[in-house]
């Protein structure tokens, strides 16, 4: 099954024609990466734009200028620094030494300042004691290529250039690029795609160089601050690394923010950068539900952007969120991801509702998340459970768990609706909860453990992993409740110390496979890495269910990685053990910025306040973590109900809400 998406949209797939091995991607953790999409730029911490690999500025997956190459009096500036400003801008520091210089220090220093919409700054400062005659040149080149084929290795030769205004223009196959250079070159060879001045520096003064690379086709950015769908929230305690990862991961998250072009006013979180560009459904759920409380509506856009893909003729797919498959692990089929977004639809829109999504966007949702439901009502075999689309027809218990949790928050919304079925669901959801409890578990002499799975012919995949985190992911109901899970209270014990022991917590995270499980790889996607949002998942099902000492462990962890990679949390690192004076090990093809991993950060903090929303009622509930594993924390410029919304923890882990809407009740 295949899902629509943009261009530039790139899946963990084995790609046509590549040059590569099938499915490998080139390594990323090294480049810096700036996103604002659709724009990227993607360079090495050099700054030099070189045309090898990745490098270059990007326009809705076009790579629109892969070289720019600066010498100055006839020699390369001497790279001495190159670092993120923000999630779209970058800086390289180099110096120049010329043959005049009289001794070891440099007296040209060289900034770049790269923006991922298509600008570079170019400034020369001099520190000389005269007057200096250099000439500038920028080398420019292009291959206009798509960004899946520069991925592959197979992105062709750089196209021939021709002197346009005040710069460079490139054209092929309909595609065309420009650059436009201020203040205008002196020179302009198309041949060698060269740009060329002569400056004068006078002691102690600087000279700027400004390129702009654009396309012929217009583009409509995302208003990416200031317009409510991220509001500024701010997060200040005693450690002061939750200010840090709360700030970046909002800043990752509006560089992601794309429009639909069916409905350029709808907008969604991609999946990341630079391999998945375009819209995910069930990352794009997963990433909203965690924003819930930077209010609700990117959650609104989003489902409305999702509720345009659902299959709408009559069959046995109709209602279903189409979507790719995913490597589910070394012992299990792929899994659709459109299964996981089908049922992930009702879940977000009645948690939407509980955080206090205008009624408008829920009467015009609502018959969307019926198709989900009534999609999942004929999908589920005559033992309640969802089966994969696998020869075997394995019941993952991860399916299970969302299957369970769409099922009793669907029927709250139906109920609140006056809409038929509520009954019916949670009477549905009951019986799952007993077969699962009965033929999903595995008892053995440390105290049991859930399957992976079960097949058709009832043999259980006794494997642990990350999968299990999503069975203390239950869902929010009204005045401040938790819906029921699908284990008992010793199950859910059991599951809590299992996620805690040294086999699944690396010290740097929840590992997707347990490091004693036969297979495990430490860089498996679902093998053994680190995927953040289900470490969130977990520290927040975790939190939710009262193991706090579990829950501090992981959320330190995360915290401790966070800074190692200046608190842009990729999507996934090695799930290796953490020892003394060890750093998290990057994952060489991780998207960073990924969606569901700069939502985690959001999870993650927010999770130690657990705000408990019921806007409806007019009421809010904090269960905070009372352990206080981060110290004192105060959260503002959240939203509940449509307002700003500021929370308190301190050392003691006691909550105290210091900003509210007036109608809200604090609950209990």
């Amino acid at each position: 099954m295949t899902l629509t998406v943009p261009s530039f949209a790139i899946e963990r797939r084995p790609l046509a024609g590549s040059a590569r091995p099938p499915g490998e991607l080139p390594s990323v953790h090294g480049l810096l990466i700036c996103a604002d999409l659709p724009g990227l730029a993607v360079s090495a911490e050099h700054g030099q734009l070189t045309g090898q690999g990745l490098e270059g500025f990007y326009q809705s997956g076009r790579r629109l200028l892969s070289r720019c190459q600066l010498r100055v009096a006839g020699r390369e500036p001497v790279a001495v620094q190159g670092r993120l400003l923000s999630a779209g801008r970058a800086r390289f520091v180099s110096v120049v030494r010329t043959p005049a210089d009289g001794g070891p220090d440099p007296e040209i220093a060289v900034e770049r300042l790269r923006h991922a919409e298509g600008t570079e700054r170019i400034t020369l400062r001099s520190s000389a004691g005269r007057t200096l005659r250099l000439r500038v040149e920028i080398g420019l080149g292009t291959d206009l290529a798509d960004l899946g084929a520069v991925a592959a290795g197979r992105s062709g030769p750089e196209l021939p250039a021709s002197v346009h205004a005040s710069g460079m223009r490139w054209t092929a196959a309909g595609a065309q690029a420009v650059v436009t250079a201020d203040p205008p070159p002196e020179d302009a060879l198309a041949s060698a795609g060269l740009l060329r001045w002569e400056i004068e520096l006078l002691p102690g003064t600087s000279r700027t160089i400004e390129l702009r690379i654009r396309t012929d086709r217009g583009v409509r950015p995302v208003a990416k601050a200031g317009s409510g769908l991220l509001p500024d929230a701010t997060a200040e305690g005693d450690d002061p690394r939750v200010r840090e990862l709360l700030r970046t991961s909002l800043d990752d998250l509006r560089a992601l923010l794309m429009r639909d072009p069916r409905r350029p006013t709808d907008v969604y979180l991609a999946a990341g950068v630079p391999w998945r560009c375009g819209l995910a459904p069930a990352e794009a759920l997963w990433a909203a539900r965690m924003t819930l409380p930077l209010g609700t509506r990117l959650a609104a856009a989003t489902l409305r952007t999702v509720a345009r893909t659902q299959l709408r003729n009559p069959g046995p797919d109709q209602g279903r969120i189409p979507g790719p498959l995913r490597d589910a692990g070394p012992y299990l089929p792929p899994s659709c991801t459109g299964v996981e977004a089908t049922l992930a639809f009702p879940v977000v829109l009645a948690e939407a509702r509980r955080w206090g999504m205008a009624a408008q966007d829920l009467e015009e949702l609502l018959p969307v998340a019926e198709g989900c439901l009534l999609w999942l009502r004929r999908a589920a075999g005559d033992d309640g459970c969802l089966r994969e689309r696998d020869p075997a027809g394995h019941r993952r218990s991860e399916t299970q768990a969302h299957a369970h949790r769409a099922a009793l928050l669907g029927a709250d919304l139906l109920a609140a609706y006056n809409r038929p079925g509520a009954e019916w669901w949670r009477e549905w959801a009951r019986a799952l909860r007993r077969t699962f409890q009965e033929n999903f578990w595995i008892d053995d002499r440390a105290g049991g453990r859930p399957a992976a799975a079960r097949s058709a012919a009832g043999r259980l995949v006794p494997h642990l992993g990350c999968g299990a985190a999503h069975l203390l992911d239950t869902g929010l109901l009204g005045a401040g409740r938790l819906a029921p899970g699908l284990l008992d209270k010793v199950q859910t014990e059991q599951v809590a110390r299992l996620l805690g022991s040294p086999a699944m917590d690396s010290g740097w995270g929840l590992r997707s496979l347990g490091a004693r499980e036969s297979g495990h790889n430490p860089f498996g996607h679902r093998g053994g890495a680190v995927r953040v949002h289900e470490t969130a998942v977990a520290v927040a099902g975790l939190a939710a269910a009262g193991y706090e000492k579990e829950t501090a462990s992981l959320l330190r962890g995360v915290l401790d990685a966070a800074e190692t990679f200046g608190n842009r949390l990729p999507e996934m690192y090695a799930g290796e053990q953490r020892t003394a004076g060890s750093h998290p090990v990057p994952h060489p093809a991780a998207c960073r910025p990924a969606a569901v991993a700069a939502a985690a950060g959001i999870h993650l903090l927010t999770a130690l306040a657990g705000i408990r929303p019921d806007a409806p009622a007019g009421t809010v509930a904090l269960s905070p973590v009372h352990c206080a594993p981060l110290g004192a924390v105060q959260f503002s410029g959240l939203r509940v109900a449509g307002e700003p919304f500021a929370v308190r923890i301190s050392r003691l882990g006691l909550g105290m809400i210091e900003e509210a809407a007036d109608k809200l009740q604090l609950g209990v």
